[in-house]
């Protein structure tokens, strides 16, 4: 029997586990292009901005530990974007292919509809990122696009895949 994945919107007390989740991709990964990772301060931050937008951010627990966490923020500045969000979803390692990415990001699209949301909008680092296209497909997303070598990290020139869900 698989254990049971609890979703819950994150709390300030997730912000050291989000970080140990989200600060390996930043240095090892290319699904994100930050190159240095947030510390738990700026995490903090970028969480208070995504609930004060009415936002989902949430935390999935996997036998009482935060396993991945995902949120919806806006996809560009501009008032005229402001029914289009992005989505990111970060998995612990080794909680990988349990379903908590689906399960996350199911979430956060239906939170986002209830919200007003119209579109969601995935941005997803490196064109060989099989199971972040795979994830998002399954969710209902269709590819709108490929940024060929937009991004400079790891001595590479690196990809971006477009994704786009109509909520």
């Amino acid at each position: 029997m698989r254990p049971e994945i609890r979703l819950r919107p994150a709390e300030p007390a997730d912000l050291p586990a989000i970080h140990a989740i989200y600060a390996p991709e930043v240095l090892e990964g290319t699904a994100t292009f930050e190159l240095e990772p947030p510390d738990v301060e700026e995490l903090g931050r970028r969480l208070a901005k995504v609930r004060a937008l009415g936002l989902p951010w949430l935390v999935a627990e996997l036998e009482g530990k935060v396993a991945g966490y995902a949120y919806a923020a806006p996809h560009r500045d501009r008032p005229a974007y402001r029914f289009t969000m992005e989505d990111s979803v970060y998995i612990a390692r080794p909680a990988r292919g349990r379903g908590i990415g689906r399960a996350l990001l199911a979430a956060v699209v239906e939170e986002s509809r209830r919200a007003g949301i119209r579109q969601m909008v995935a941005v997803i680092g490196d064109s060989a990122n099989a199971g972040s296209i795979a994830l998002h497909a399954a969710c209902g997303f269709v590819h709108a696009g490929t940024l060929r070598a937009v991004g400079y990290k790891f001595g590479r020139w690196i990809d971006t895949i477009l994704m786009q869900r109509a909520l």
